[in-house]
């Protein structure tokens, strides 16, 4: 099986999970053969990103970030609670790059530029959206994604799963690096972090200007169509796109091989922001407030739904 092929059936199973009108994954067997196929993708990465036999880097870093979702959904089920559901992908994003970045160091004896900018921006990233996330679920009191989700055993285990396979699709690229040799290429270097600091930034201040956008009275019931908003309906989900995408750059040096695969990561991280838990959902509910609304269907006509429209 192609990995184009991998990647079409797990969005169609992705896809289902999430639709409201779907009986399909009704089916707790079907729920368990999902969460079998990633396991299968995962490990066939993990055989293609590793650079040698006796280096079980990878491997240890997948242990690592399904465990501790694992570790985390058990007592979350029996509390039927989604309240440390984002705080987790944080946590696991911290833990697996801290545990990298020390068995890179105690493989390899020393701590290159390249392992320390990937691990201070990553971790720099998932310090903030985690704790951005956990705070809104706990203002708000809940996150309504879960009010279905999480009175199944088999779907909830299988969002936790599919978390586990975000952080690790995500971080893949970093991963590889970390397992390899050190040896910095300052031009990769310099790009991949200029784009993910682009990436970062976009994404901060769409947040900011939404959050501030929510909290004023003045806006209770309206949508917003301010600020970098005006350039896209998602802009923060543009800037994920886009500082993923900076960590790929950073990390095209060491691919070898099958070690190209880590180029999978932007579209991956396009396809489930668009296709997934993100944009789609996001637009859906749109619809369902403002779709009679003429200001807004103004603002879907002049507004793109993904890439910013700069001029």
């Amino acid at each position: 099986m192609s990995s184009a092929t991998a990647f079409r059936i797990i969005g169609y199973f992705i896809f289902l999970i999430f639709s409201k009108n779907t009986q399909t994954m009704n089916n707790i067997a079907l729920r368990y053969f999902f969460i079998l196929l990633i396991i299968a993708l995962v490990g066939g990465l993990v055989f293609a990103g590793t650079p040698t036999e006796t280096n079980t880097l990878l491997f240890e870093a997948a242990l690592l970030i399904f465990g501790i979702q694992i570790l985390v959904f058990l007592p979350s089920f029996l509390a039927q609670t989604e309240h440390f559901y984002d705080l987790t992908g944080g946590v696991t994003y911290l833990s697996t790059m801290g545990f990298m970045a020390y068995r890179h160091q105690q493989l390899f004896g020393e701590w290159d530029l390249r392992t320390l900018v990937l691990t201070a921006l990553i971790a720099l990233w998932a310090i903030r959206l985690s704790s951005f996330l956990f705070s809104r679920v706990k203002r708000v009191g809940k996150d309504g994604r879960f009010d279905r989700l999480k009175t199944s055993f088999t779907r909830f285990l299988l969002t936790w799963i599919l978390q586990g396979l975000w952080v690790f699709m995500c971080t893949y690229p970093a991963l590889i690096a970390l397992s390899s040799p050190s040896d910095t290429e300052f031009l990769f270097l310099g790009i991949g972090t200029s784009v993910w600091v682009l990436g970062w930034i976009y994404e901060v201040v769409a947040d900011n200007q939404k959050t501030a956008f929510n909290k004023d009275p003045k806006n209770a019931g309206k949508f917003i169509n301010t600020g970098v908003w005006t350039q896209s309906r998602h802009p923060n989900y543009v800037g994920e796109f886009i500082l993923w995408t900076g960590i790929t750059i950073i990390a095209i040096p060491v691919y070898e091989g099958l070690q190209w695969a880590a180029l999978v990561t932007p579209l991956f991280v396009y396809l489930l922001l668009n296709k997934v838990s993100g944009v789609n959902l996001l637009e859906e509910r749109a619809d369902e407030k403002w779709g009679e609304n003429e200001d807004y269907q103004a603002y879907k006509e002049k507004t793109p739904i993904f890439f910013p429209k700069l001029f």
